[in-house]
């Protein structure tokens, strides 16, 4: 494999080195005289080209540019410091300090082995603040994402001629003001530590509307840390301190009820240890990495899985938020995690029933009782519907059921009356639902994947108001035909199905929300892994 490696960078200089000189022109066209391939390296390029080959992203760079280094010589002094000091900053992206080598800046300005060493913690510094340390896939293959991040030979090359290379690689992590928002919280995570000789919050239940004597440590432990509700009765649980209580409570991760219950104030007197919100802000910077690439400023639909919301992003602001309904926590029925575009809204929605869902759980009631499940036709694969009284549902199982299901649209219809499609490998898609009453719930994982919207209607009015003055009337002219249609939305509309469990909301507070999947404890537990695989 080495030796492969060390052909190809030598190919690549050959090729970059080999130059068509044109003589001057005379009474004829000009002819192309192809300079030959170089053959002839120095020892100390065949050196470096030997050292470069086990790592690609080396290899193409060196090959590309004639074996020239990057860290040698008195000249690259400045690159040597520039990655010293970034790589220090590492700590402040929620990247374990022991994820880069320590770096010599004393040793020999001749020393193949030092710019190679240096070399490969400039590549993975690269890549880490441009795509991520993990593969989203190595954590849980529901996590979908496709990291996009530019080709790192060239970004090791733009680094090579950076007039101030220290400030090329701090200009690399995310701009994006959640990004910052969660940097600046992971560098604060004392902010929400109460000063020491404050008195405690006695125990009990404080809503609004009752009085106390306790209620005035409660203010006071709050006003330290920020979340001030100034008050004429200090022992009055009013309903601005109510407030106060509710956005420290979304800041700690717990239901933002107002009320002061026993989980709040163990929090607020400092009894329960603030790890996992640190935890929960160093995962969410990785994923924020991981969308390095994606225009989080461009208008965009945005569905946090743990926080239970879908939300319309445009020019960096939110203009529509509705609550949402996502997959079971059982490992089959989960929501994943990838971004798409959301090309169609269809009115009076047909629900082609997947077939994961058909033979495990309508396929046993139907052998059960073949008139079953009524409101659902069984189609052969034309789409024809069969009479059920003509099908010996015992004869099938899981893995020769030859029918389809499905459901006419209707007021019933599983997806309700209109679905946002996104065409995707794991037919996942937005849409509305009967069962409203699960939007009530607090904790709304209950879908075989798919997201429920709660407002419907309103999301599709604000998907196609960029294409007609009326939306809504677009809309319902489909909608009361009662039959299936499909309005393609132009332009279409990015969509991404995320998981933080810890991220800013307009003012830059970090909110958080429960690990429903499991999906935060793994990747952390990836990334402290990766600090040590140095």
């Amino acid at each position: 494999m080495r030796r492969a490696g060390l052909l190809s960078v030598m190919l690549l200089v050959s090729a970059a080195q080999s130059v068509v000189a044109q003589p001057p022109a005379a009474t004829g066209p000009a002819l192309g005289v192809a300079a030959a391939p170089r053959l002839n390296f120095t020892a100390r390029e065949m050196a470096l080209a030997q050292a470069a080959a086990a790592t690609p992203d080396l290899a193409a760079y060196y090959g590309s540019n004639g074996l020239q280094p990057i860290f040698m010589g008195p000249q690259a002094a400045e690159r040597r410091t520039g990655l010293l000091e970034a790589v220090g900053t590492a700590p402040a992206h929620g990247i374990p300090s022991g994820r880069y080598p320590s770096m010599d800046l004393a040793a020999d300005a001749t020393d193949i082995a030092a710019e190679i060493d240096q070399a490969r913690i400039l590549v993975r510094y690269l890549r880490d603040m441009t795509g991520g340390m993990i593969r989203p896939s190595s954590v849980d293959p529901l996590i979908k994402r496709e990291v996009r991040r530019p080709a790192i030979p060239g970004l090791i090359r733009d680094f090579a001629q950076a007039p101030d290379p220290r400030r090329f690689l701090l200009d690399l992590q995310p701009r994006h003001p959640a990004y910052l928002a969660l940097q600046r919280a992971l560098s604060g995570g004392q902010a929400l530590s109460v000063p020491a000789g404050l008195p405690r919050a006695p125990e009990g239940l404080w809503r609004v509307g009752m009085r106390g004597e306790g209620v005035a440590p409660l203010r006071a432990r709050l006003d330290s840390i920020g979340f001030a509700a100034p008050s004429a009765d200090p022992l009055s649980y009013d309903a601005a301190l109510s407030k106060a209580v509710a956005r420290y409570q979304a800041a700690v991760g717990l239901p933002p009820d107002g009320i002061a219950g026993p989980k709040t104030l163990r929090h607020l007197n400092g009894d329960v240890s603030d790890d996992s919100r640190s935890r929960a802000i160093i995962v969410a910077l990785e994923r924020m990495r991981w969308m390095a690439s994606e225009d989080l400023d461009a208008r965009h639909v945005w569905v946090n899985i743990p926080e239970y919301t879908a939300r319309i992003v445009e020019n960096g602001a939110e203009v529509f938020r509705t609550r949402v309904v996502v997959g079971h926590t059982d490992p089959d029925r989960q929501t994943p995690e990838f971004s798409d575009e959301i090309e169609f809204v269809v009115p009076n929605p047909r629900w082609n029933v997947p077939r994961s869902i058909a033979v495990k759980e309508y396929l046993p009631q139907l052998q059960a009782n073949r008139y079953a499940v009524s409101q659902l036709d069984v189609v052969d694969g034309n789409g024809n519907v069969i009479a059920r009284d003509r099908i010996d549902f015992g004869r099938y199982n899981a893995s020769n059921f030859p029918y389809r299901i499905r459901q006419k649209p209707s007021d019933d219809n599983a997806l309700g009356l209109v679905k946002f499609m996104f065409p995707n490998p794991w037919n996942i898609y937005l849409h509305d639902t009967p069962t409203k009453h699960l939007f009530g719930n607090a904790v709304r994982a209950y879908s075989h994947g798919c997201i429920r919207i709660a407002d419907p209607f309103d999301l599709a009015y604000n998907l196609l108001s960029k294409q007609t003055e009326n939306p809504q009337a677009m809309f319902r002219r489909a909608l009361d035909t009662g039959r299936e249609s499909w309005i393609r939305i132009t332009p279409a509309v990015p969509v991404h199905l995320v998981y933080f469990t810890a991220f800013p909301n307009a003012d830059g507070t970090i909110q958080r929300f429960e690990d429903v999947y499991g999906r935060d404890a793994m990747l952390y537990d990836a990334i402290q892994k990766a600090g040590l695989d140095s």
